[in-house]
């Protein structure tokens, strides 16, 4: 937390005269000193998709926050695309930029004295970062999510980025040929936004509603839509009351405000990396939160949106149908959701939701009567075991079989596993094992949406399951588990397994289990050496020598 949370500008005295004079050259007039100043943390870049329309919400942000009587200073904070770097050595910085997002967000906020800090972002780590930096400030604070890509078209079914992943996978099967490959590519991603499904991007937007954070209806908003712009300019406007009134995140980021966050990660099937993610920002404000918080909710809360990865439908038409305040208002009726949690705004979550019906609008497909939903349970499953003594994250929504008992086939990296797949050489009842992908191990925790994306395109979705001390992509569908802690890297049993070995995975149970007798294992674990570390400089090197455990959400102050 800021020592000087109020802003040196906000002070009249002669010994401000310098400080004073550089902000007059910033625009600041005689009668802006006493104005609270306000950073507005801006992500804008031509890099990615996701995070082209910032700079535009940026502005309308600070037309906002002047009109409420602030002062915004514009800073930029940095993105990598997740899914331009997919499936190369560069996605090991994706995982990486939370932290350096958190890390510069904070910096400057401190090193500047803001009184509040607007934060824009689009691509996935985006939002996690951003917040992480709100949790340590503690200085009043909104985000502002760049909004969602609409679909593309082809033929007669609505498109995303997991559709042209999935597309390679039909293509080495010899399902589509290479035209229908490159018309699938040509049209998956048709403008400016953040990737359509309930991947991580719109998930994590979704909780930040949730929680309070964002106003309402803002996470599955278009990009290219005008009710994104005016609502940036809203969020600014809110901000500033929220200044003037002192609530800060620490009285919105309560442990009640991230049970409501699991619940809509529940009811909406978003992404497995929400675990990672929302350890991470409860660590920033000190609220006790474990994985097997998951499981407990997964036994209350039901799938009750219809939607991508594994569903038919998009964000678009989620917002179409009520959006995330529907969702909330049907946990709530339901006594799931934690009404008297406070928002940016002032108002509780229970007020926010008032004159909104428990029942989803009759005339949509997408959100589902609690009495009927997609699945009874919800789709993120924590697995321990002898494999994974500190926990397992499995994504099981969809999949047909909860119990898969299968023969290990065993990869050091992703790309070894990729080889085998294009290879035709993964079978039925296989589990692929990609290891030494975890945060240290990586180094970064690449997301596996490459191989799952092929294995679903080659018809092996339903056959073939996937465990990995790596992460998903919000895309990813099948039996697949990731996070595996700890991780091979560090020495974990995960390191011991070997071509041949029975692996159970059994999701009803909470299983993640080596059917290999300890005698056996304990032998492994005695010859077992740590290989060589991937990076000895650099960003990856500091990164692989502070971060923790993905069971504890990867974060890199664990001290």
């Amino acid at each position: 937390m800021s020592d000087n949370r109020r802003s040196r500008v906000t002070t009249q005295g002669v010994e401000r005269s310098p400080n004073r004079a550089l902000l007059r050259a910033t625009g600041f007039g005689d009668g802006d000193f006493g104005k609270p100043v306000v950073g507005v943390a801006n992500g804008y870049s031509t890099i990615t998709p996701c995070n082209m329309g910032l700079g535009e919400l940026a502005i309308r942000a600070g037309e906002g926050l002047r009109r409420a009587g602030a002062m915004p200073q514009v800073f930029g904070t940095i993105t990598v695309s997740d899914g331009i770097s997919m499936g190369t050595p560069g996605m090991r910085y994706s995982l990486v930029s939370r932290e350096v997002i958190a890390d510069s967000i904070e910096t400057v906020c401190n090193a500047q004295s803001m009184d509040g800090v607007l934060a824009l972002g689009g691509c996935d780590k985006n939002m996690p970062g951003a917040m992480i930096a709100i949790g340590r400030l503690d200085i009043p604070a909104i985000f502002v999510y760049g909004g969602t890509i609409r679909p593309g078209r082809y033929e007669d079914r609505d498109l995303t980025i997991v559709s042209s992943f999935e597309a390679v996978g039909e293509y080495f099967a010899n399902r589509i040929d290479g035209g229908e490959l490159l018309e699938i590519e040509r049209r998956s991603c048709p403008g400016i936004g953040s990737c359509g499904g309930m991947y991580t991007a719109n998930t994590m937007a979704s909780l930040f509603e949730a929680m309070g954070m964002s106003l309402p209806y803002s996470s599955t908003m278009a990009a290219e839509d005008p009710e994104k712009a005016l609502s940036a300019e809203r969020s600014g406007e809110v901000l500033a009351g929220a200044i003037r009134k002192q609530i800060l995140p620490s009285r919105i980021l309560t442990r009640e405000a991230f049970e409501n966050a699991i619940a809509v990660t529940m009811a909406v099937g978003g992404t497995t990396n929400a675990v990672l993610h929302l350890l991470a920002i409860a660590r920033s404000v000190g609220v006790p939160l474990s994985i097997d918080d998951f499981s407990a909710m997964r036994e209350r809360v039901p799938v009750l949106c219809d939607l991508k990865p594994w569903g038919r439908f998009v964000a678009t038409d989620l917002h179409r149908a009520g959006g995330i305040p529907q969702v909330m208002k049907i946990l709530l009726s339901q006594g799931l959701l934690h009404g008297e949690a406070l928002s940016v705004t002032g108002q509780t979550i229970g007020e926010l939701l008032n004159g909104l019906s428990p029942d989803p609008p009759k005339n949509q497909e997408v959100i589902r009567p609690f009495q009927n939903p997609v699945f009874e349970r919800g789709h993120i499953a924590i697995l321990r075991g002898n494999l994974a003594p500190e926990g397992s994250v499995a994504k099981v929504t969809g999949f047909d079989r909860p119990l898969f008992v299968g023969t290990a086939r065993v990869f050091d990296s992703e790309e070894s596993c990729m080889e085998a797949l294009r290879s035709r050489r993964i079978a039925e009842g296989d589990v692929v094992v990609i290891r030494y992908e975890g945060p240290v191990g990586g180094p970064g925790m690449r997301e596996m949406l490459s191989p799952t994306a092929a294995l679903v395109g080659e018809g092996l979705g339903d056959s073939v399951a996937l465990i990995t001390d790596g992460r998903f992509s919000g895309g990813t569908r099948g039996m697949v588990v990731g996070h595996v802690s700890p991780e091979a890297a560090v020495g974990g049993p995960i390191a011991l397994v070997v071509d041949g070995d029975r692996i159970t995975l059994d999701a009803e149970r909470g299983l993640l289990r080596l059917d290999v007798p300890e005698r056996e294992i304990a032998r492994r674990r005695a010859a077992w050496r740590p290989p060589a570390p991937r990076a000895i400089r650099g960003v990856l090197a500091k990164y692989a020598r502070q971060v923790s455990s993905a069971s504890l959400g990867a974060v890199t102050d664990c001290f």
